[in-house]
Order: structure tokens, then sequence, then C-alpha cells
């Protein structure tokens, strides 16, 4: 028996992995989480048991996965997004290793990759930003020391801030000095839904804009002058006169 922490990706059913699919369809148990994973991501199943984890404490769900351990069922344990990324899987894995329940993580398709598909950027352009930070807003969970987000955008690299849309107007207010006022920013809501929109403007307009829009919540702030630069330079990779192991000169 084995517990399967299955990413689903960002909320189209066509963005989970064949491996995910697969033991979705073939698990006797699934765990999902109803709130962020769309029922369609289920489709094809023959569970016996299928059970919304939005509706339980951590303590429910252990228990299920225990007693489906006991009757050596495997479990689907659907989360969205990618598990290893705001997925709460470590207080789960921990209850797992003290059982010694075996479990494995399917990775997922992440917010942050769907919100820079729907854009149509890249994140990482050469001279402009070679690195991308992934965080969240410190609201009811506090944040370690050193990642407060003036901290973070000190480093002026591309970010993506989840969980931070209903406080959108501090968070400009911390990343101006270090971005400037022009730079441009995002924020997409439930990227890869039916329902996916999105505001793009810049420091300086992005409030009104969101605020027009009506976003509360289920949205994903990207930030950074990857999003709207077009003077970067050319990759080596497929650079005329590059040589490297797969095309040498």
């Amino acid at each position: 028996m084995t517990v399967y922490f299955i990413g689903a990706g960002p909320g189209d059913p066509e963005l989970i992995t064949v491996k995910g699919q697969r033991l979705i369809r073939s698990c006797p148990v699934i765990i999902y989480a109803g709130s962020l994973v769309p029922l369609a991501v289920l489709e094809g199943h023959q569970a016996v048991q299928v059970t919304n984890s939005a509706e339980l404490h951590l303590e429910q769900i252990i228990d299920l996965i225990k007693r489906a351990h006991a009757q050596g069922q495997d479990v689907a344990r659907v989360h969205s997004g990618d598990p290893s990324l705001y997925g709460a899987i470590g207080e789960q894995i921990r209850h797992l290793r003290e059982l010694n329940i075996p479990f494995e993580i399917i990775p997922g398709v992440t917010a942050t990759a769907a919100c820079a598909a729907l854009l149509g950027v890249e994140l990482t352009l050469p001279d402009v930003s070679q690195s991308v930070i992934l965080t969240r807003y410190a609201d009811k969970t506090s944040m370690p020391s050193g990642e407060e987000l003036a901290s973070l955008a000190s480093h002026r690299a591309t970010m993506a801030i989840h969980l931070g849309v209903n406080n959108l107007q501090r968070i400009v207010e911390e990343l101006m000095p270090h971005y400037g006022a022009d730079c441009p920013i995002a924020v997409v809501h439930r990227a890869s839904w039916p329902d996916q929109d999105w505001a793009v403007g810049t420091l300086a307009d992005i409030e009104e804009k969101v605020q027009a829009k009506g976003f509360r919540r289920t949205a994903l702030i990207l930030v950074g002058r990857v999003l709207a630069d077009d003077t970067f330079s050319e990759s080596s990779l497929y650079r005329a006169g590059h040589a490297h192991l797969f095309r040498p000169l």
C-alpha cells in the first residue's frame, strides 16, 4: 500500500501528468483537495471511496489513510498545482513516517508556470532576470527571518507571490523601492480554469486594475521586468557560432 501525493496542476484537467492521471484512475481510495482541484481531474476513476479533504482537518485525513493502509489500499492524495509547493504535504508526510506508511510524490504543473503560459512570457531572460523567487505574503502565516517581502525584493528577480491579492496595496508598497513604479506586474485569477482572468500593469497602476476586476482570492501575483522586456540578449544556447556537446563547430 502506498500513498501517492499527486499534483493535479493549476486547474485545467489536461495539465495533470500522465502518471498522476493513471494513479487517480487506479487507486481504490481518493482524497482530493476539493476547494482547488476540479472534479474533472478525477474523471475515469474506479475508486470505491472518494473524499473531499476541504471538509476535513489533518487528523481526519490521516485516519482515512490509516484505514486504507489497514486494508492494503493505495491512496491517491490529490493536491492542486505541485504538492511540494504550499501543498501542506509536509505535515502529512511526518505522520506517515511515524506510522511507517509508504508514500510517493508525483509532481504537478505549478500555478506560476500556468500564469507564465497564459501571459505568454519567459520568466528568465538573459540580462533581465535569471532567478525566480516563489514566495507568499505574510498574513496568517508569518515568514521566517530574512524572507520578508522587502528582503526578497532587494534581489529584483522575477517574483511569484502566492496568497497576496487581498494585501496588494501593502505588497506594492514593499516592492516599489526595489523594482520601481514602472515595473511590470500581473495578477492572474484562477489560471487555466474556464473563468481565468488577469490584470496587467505596473506597480503604479495595478491596484486600480485589480480593484476593477474584483479579484479577492485564488490569484497569483507575478512581478518583474521579464513581463514586458523586449531588449534582452539572445541566449547562447541557440546562437550561431556557439558550440556545445550537441552542436560542435
